[in-house]
């Protein structure tokens, strides 16, 4: 099997800064302290694919996009050419995707978010191959359903599979979405390999909120550091205490007080206290709790914190199980098994996390 490998080394830097992504971010990433994550979740799939396809022969592009992280995962790789600069740029991302298309090779694993999907769909559909497409999840924003559920997940696809369907690839408008609006929107079809470990697209609908966001609200204690995830569901609970929140991002309460606003990860370790609650409500239609447009809560944040989850019926009616990609193993099996969910005022119910 020839897999090509594309690695935006960039993708997901804002996410734990606040930025809500790094299109055009980067800089200002960087001066906020932001760390590069994608080359290590890259060498994650990688290993995971050498471990299952050890005689795999990967064709990728030179440094950071794809050479260094394979060699690291015990891969010897075939250099097809190399970024035109030190920073990365969409455009060498889309070469990247021309040079292996034109080998060619027998699926493209890519690691990044919506927007390198976005590059990486639009690219194959300009050339005469039809060459499936595999996400390694490493962006902010990730509402493709292009993507495996985790790095090792998309490795293990890409080292066997048999069968391809067609699937969506999905971006939204950054600047909108730091603006607290989501304007996602259909960029490309994609072929993608055939495996239960991949997520769905992202639903942008939801049921009614209102008694679980008052369930919530009762059950709050004085002394307890609340840290309010994203999203319109937990919005409710930040209506519900009396202050308006970000609507995608972070925000930090603690005894009627609002501590920080649409907080980074340091903000975040900043504010806490002896006693912290995190509370999360999954995507819809996904099922992810952490791992997808919440990077702020690292798992530094995770490991200090109790976490409530909290959904309404209709969200987890599309949803089978939930799941976590923290980046972090050893948090990511503390939050796995079986979680009961608030799903009214009184009211939870029993979901697996995997």
């Amino acid at each position: 099997m020839r897999i090509g490998v594309v690695v935006n080394p960039i993708a997901g830097m804002g996410g734990r800064v606040g930025l809500k992504g790094t299109d055009g971010k980067v800089a200002e990433a960087r001066e906020r302290g932001a760390e590069q994550r994608a080359p290590d979740r890259a060498e994650t799939a990688l290993s995971a694919l050498k471990e299952r396809s050890p005689a795999a022969e990967i064709l990728t592009y030179a440094g950071e996009m794809g050479a260094e992280e394979a060699r690291r995962a015990g891969f010897d790789p075939e250099i097809v050419g190399r970024p035109s600069k030190n920073e990365t740029s969409a455009e060498d991302t889309r070469e990247a995707v021309r040079c292996l298309a034109a080998e060619p090779v027998d699926l493209i694993l890519f690691v990044g978010g919506d927007g390198t999907a976005v590059d990486v769909a639009e690219t194959l559909a300009e050339t005469d191959e039809k060459i499936p497409m595999l996400g390694v999840p490493a962006g902010v924003k990730i509402y493709s359903s292009v993507f495996a559920v985790t790095p090792e997940a998309a490795g293990r696809v890409a080292a066997g599979f048999d069968r391809t369907e067609e699937r969506e690839v999905n971006d939204i408008d950054e600047d909108a979405y730091r603006e607290g609006e989501v304007r996602a929107e259909l960029r490309a079809i994609a072929k993608v390999p055939v495996a239960e470990s991949l997520q769905s697209s992202k639903q942008l609908g939801g049921g009614t909120v209102e008694s679980l966001a008052a369930g919530v609200a009762d059950e709050i204690e004085d002394g307890v550091t609340y840290v309010l995830g994203p999203g319109s569901t937990v919005g409710a609970i930040k209506s519900q205490l009396g202050f308006d929140g970000s609507p995608l991002g972070v925000d930090v309460w603690r005894d009627g007080e609002l501590l920080a606003r649409d907080a980074s990860e340091t903000d975040l370790l900043s504010n806490l206290g002896d006693e912290n609650v995190i509370i999360v409500s999954p995507i819809g239609g996904q099922g992810f709790v952490f791992g997808r447009g919440n990077h702020q809560i690292s798992p530094d944040v995770i490991r200090r914190s109790d976490v409530e989850v909290v959904a309404s019926k209709t969200k987890l009616d599309g949803i089978g199980v939930l799941h976590v990609d923290t980046g972090d193993e050893d948090v990511d099996n503390s939050l796995r098994g079986w979680r009961k969910v608030r799903v009214g005022r009184f009211e939870r119910r029993m979901l697996k996390v995997e």
